[in-house]
């Protein structure tokens, strides 16, 4: 079962992968009208559209059957049809074509809902609520295509039969879709099993009324022994597009990491590494934030692992983990909506056992993002693959951008699968635009630099 955006998503990766959106279309309506004309092959079809590509469903079913026993009416004019697929299907049509008024649904047998796709909410306004309204109270055969219309909102289609794309969609059951028929339109597997371009979709655009710490606050805990570390991730999480973000790091290297940029907060922990007297203050401040990132730059201290530890056990907000944090967390069973981010070695002390990595996060229950030449993300059900990155990465601090970037996507609100996932893609495109310009002497600020150059570039 997959949602509006999923549905979105695995549009746009199946682009990506070489098979057009114009071929699903096409597909989608080469499986309408074999339907159509095996069920009902002697009735008189109303395909009613909406501008959108819902309706570009109906004009390419439409173009492949009989054009005298077929009519479309559409809801809103031909000028406003939202694409170039579905105005290029349009214009092919041979069929009867008017705009939509009740008299159309009494000169038909059998009514096609093309009305409104996924991603509708709150109340149905005319002219698709008149329609709804004229086709429920009709008494005619509904088929509804993808989703009946108005499906979540306060009105909806009631039909028959749905043909739904691909696979059941969020909230759809017999008793709202009638019988549901899953039609395989072309999308390749990859589109749901690699990270692709399609799931910067997820990313969570902020609202044009939206005020400071509204999109992300992250805590990073981090530094000690060492510097760089932090400074890396937390710069990489506000270029990801993190309102707030503030390093809480012991004296030894807060003066550092303060002086590296204006736009570092930071607060100073006691001592020259993490302790067990700093994890209460630690706990409490964590509330303050939308996530955590935990790990880099820490040291492996007996102290430090032993505070680390009782940090993780005890705190409430989602955390990424990554670096000296997963040394310290190795054999645990972590919060819910956790992910850590080992590289090989990582992973192998995280896994002793050497079983399967999803099998790995349902044990621990963690969203685990194993990174290597191919990132790996799994969650215990699902496990996807990403391809994005270039092999001049393997220098130091590039897995400090990977955990800071999936830190700051988990801190605005992201799903912690969505984050890991989505997070990889963003690190491995902002190495790659880092390559073109840096060849192999690229190192971690470049792929800092140019995570703006990815949003824009995917965003848009």
């Amino acid at each position: 079962m997959i949602s509006a955006t999923d549905s979105r998503v695995l549009d746009a990766n199946s682009e990506a992968l070489g098979v057009p959106v114009a071929s699903l279309m096409d597909n989608a309506g080469s499986a309408i009208a074999d339907f159509l004309d095996s069920n009902y092959p002697s009735e008189r079809i109303l395909f009613v559209c909406g501008p959108g590509n819902n309706g570009g469903d109906g004009f390419a079913a439409a173009l492949r059957m009989d054009p005298s026993r077929v009519k479309i009416a559409l809801l809103k004019k031909a000028s406003q049809i939202h694409t170039d697929i579905a105005r290029e299907r349009y214009s092919l049509l041979e069929c009867d074509i008017s705009m939509y008024s009740g008299d159309c649904i009494d000169q038909s047998d059998v009514i096609v809902d093309c009305a409104l796709g996924t991603g509708i909410s709150g109340t149905v306004r005319d002219p698709y609520r008149q329609f709804i309204i004229d086709a429920n109270e009709s008494g005619k055969t509904i088929i509804s295509v993808d989703i009946p219309s108005g499906l979540g909102t306060d009105l909806a289609i009631r039909p028959s039969h749905t043909i739904t794309f691909h696979d059941v969609k969020i909230g759809m059951d017999i008793s709202n879709c009638g019988e549901i028929i899953v039609a395989d339109i072309g999308i390749p597997t990859e589109a749901s099993s690699i990270i692709g371009p399609g799931d910067m979709l997820r990313y969570p655009v902020p609202g044009k009324d939206s005020h400071k710490g509204q999109n992300g606050r992250l805590m990073v805990i981090a530094g000690g022994p060492y510097f760089g570390a932090p400074i890396m991730s937390s710069l990489a999480a506000l270029r990801v597009g993190t309102d707030i973000v503030r390093v809480f790091t012991p004296e030894s290297s807060a003066t550092i990491i303060s002086l590296s940029s204006p736009v570092l907060m930071v607060t100073r922990l006691p001592g020259d590494h993490l302790s067990m007297e700093s994890v209460s203050e630690l706990l409490d401040e964590s509330k303050q934030y939308d996530a955590v990132l935990i790990g880099p730059g820490l040291g492996t201290s007996s102290e430090t692992i032993q505070a680390v530890r009782r940090f993780v056990e005890e705190c409430e907000v989602p955390m990424v983990i990554d670096a000296d944090g997963i040394t310290a967390v190795a054999g645990m069973e972590l919060p819910k909506d956790t992910i850590v981010t080992p590289h090989s070695g990582e992973y192998n002390r995280l896994n002793p056992e050497g079983i399967g990595q999803s099998d790995l996060s349902a044990r621990i229950h963690a969203i685990i993002l194993r990174k290597g030449k191919e990132d790996v993300v799994s969650d215990g059900n699902h496990i996807r693959t990403n391809r994005t990155g270039t092999p001049a990465m393997t220098g130091a601090g590039t897995g400090d951008v990977l955990s800071g970037t999936v830190a700051g996507l988990l801190s605005k609100g992201m799903s912690p699968f969505d984050a890991a996932c989505v997070g990889a893609f963003i690190s491995g495109k902002a190495g790659e635009m880092a390559f073109e310009e840096r060849s192999y002497g690229l190192i971690a600020t470049d792929v800092i630099e140019k995570i703006p150059s990815v949003l824009k570039a995917y965003l848009e």
